[in-house]
Parts: C-alpha cells; structure tokens; sequence
C-alpha cells in the first residue's frame, strides 16, 4: 500500500526535529506530495509531522492522473508515453499500477524526479490548515480522502 503524503503548512515557526523528518520526507515546500510505504518506521515519521502533512492511501486512478498532469523528468520535462514506453511498460496507467503494487519503487526510475508540484487546490481548502482532518481541518491522516484532494490539486 502506497500513501500519498502532501505538504500543507509553510516553512515559518517549524520546530528542528519536525523541519529534519520533514527533509527526510523530501517535503521542502508547501504543496509539495511524495509517496511512501506503509511501513511502521514512515506511520511514525508521519506522526512527528503531522502538524504540517496531510496524507493517506492513494489509488490507482488518482496516481495515473497524478503522473500523467504532474510527473516531472529531469530537466523540468513531462512524463510521456513515450518515455515509459522506453522504461518497459505499456503505457502511464500500467506504471502506476507498478508503483501501487510496489513493483517499481518511484525512487528507482530513472530520470523520474519523486517528488510532484501541486498547485493550491481548486475552490480552497475545506477546513483550516491549523486543525487535524477528524476535527474538521485538514491535517493529520485522511484515508481515501486524500484522493479528492489530489485531483483538485493536480
């Protein structure tokens, strides 16, 4: 299972420790996604950032439309067909599937920068950026909720 975690708050008053998981996380900036396993070590980087991070599982719609409007190259390129079709698989949906099934790890593709640019997303925020998703925020884990936000960021 692949969890997509994406950046909420800025880089102002973070604390050493989180700001360090943070980097780890490779979420410098605001809006800022990457995707990791689902693993105790992660659940618990996770934890500690929580206050600036919203996450949770992404599916394999949302990561083909995610590759598809968002996926970077080196060189600030956009992923294409034809590029994964050189990487051996049949098409950017099959890719995707790769990555779900954790057949591929995105960090091992080459030329594939891991970390995805949003944009803000459309029609804003529904809760405040300061309050956890339960109480009605946006931080903190979301489940399969993290899928509607990706496609208004996307």
């Amino acid at each position: 299972m692949k969890l997509a975690v994406i950046r909420i708050r800025g880089q102002v008053d973070v604390p050493p420790d989180v700001k360090k998981t943070l980097e780890l996380l490779r979420l410098h900036k605001k809006f800022h996604l990457v995707l990791v396993d689902d693993n105790p070590s992660m659940m618990g980087m996770l934890k500690k950032a929580e206050n600036w991070i919203t996450w949770g599982e992404i599916d394999e719609e949302t990561l083909t439309l995610l590759l598809e409007r968002r996926g970077r190259l080196r060189g600030n390129k956009k992923l294409t067909e034809e590029y994964v079709k050189k990487l051996g698989f049949k098409s950017i949906e099959d890719l995707a599937k790769a990555i779900i099934t954790s057949k591929v790890d995105i960090r091992k593709i080459p030329g594939l920068k891991p970390v995805f640019r949003l944009s803000p997303p459309s029609g804003g925020f529904k809760g405040s950026i300061k309050v956890h998703y339960k109480r009605g925020g946006e931080l903190g884990y979301r489940g399969k909720a993290i899928n509607d936000l990706i496609r208004r960021m996307a």
